[in-house]
């Protein structure tokens, strides 16, 4: 059996900005922006450059209910980790475009982290994995079965 999550909805104060700071900040690609009038909302869909996993929707917060979870989704805790291939490249791609780091950058026993705040306050962590970590491997394998 196969499944996969393929979103994770991240819930946003305005579309436009949101792509803005994903694509033009962090450099995710934008994979589909479609208006759907019978609800009245876009389908935003970004992701990591290079990544075939888990994509993030940028939801725009519709209800006033959701209002108080934009930059909020975790609670304060860090909610996305976005591994790379080279963290030192990527972590000084990031603090170039002007990308907030919370906290510097640490060798841990699983890799190189540093944790950064989105445009909203979502605390991600910027890692890479050692090689033999093992998600690492998890990774690896999914990127090769995807490479056909």
């Amino acid at each position: 059996m196969r499944q996969a999550i393929v979103h994770i909805a991240l819930v946003v104060r305005d579309y436009d900005e949101a792509i803005d700071f994903y694509v033009g900040k962090l450099g995710f690609e934008l994979l589909d922006d479609t208006y759907q009038p019978a609800q009245d909302k876009r389908w935003v869909v970004v992701a990591p450059p290079g990544g075939t996993g888990t994509t993030l929707l940028l939801a725009k917060a519709s209800k006033p209910e959701q209002v108080p979870f934009v930059g909020h989704q975790a609670g304060g805790r860090v909610f996305l980790f976005l591994n790379t291939d080279d963290f030192w490249r990527d972590y000084e791609r990031l603090r170039g475009h002007g990308v907030h780091f919370v906290r510097e950058p640490k060798e841990e026993d699983y890799g190189t982290v540093a944790v950064f705040a989105d445009l909203y306050g979502n605390l991600w962590d910027l890692l890479q994995l050692r090689p033999d970590h093992p998600i690492a491997a998890r990774l690896h394998v999914y990127h090769e079965s995807n490479d056909v």
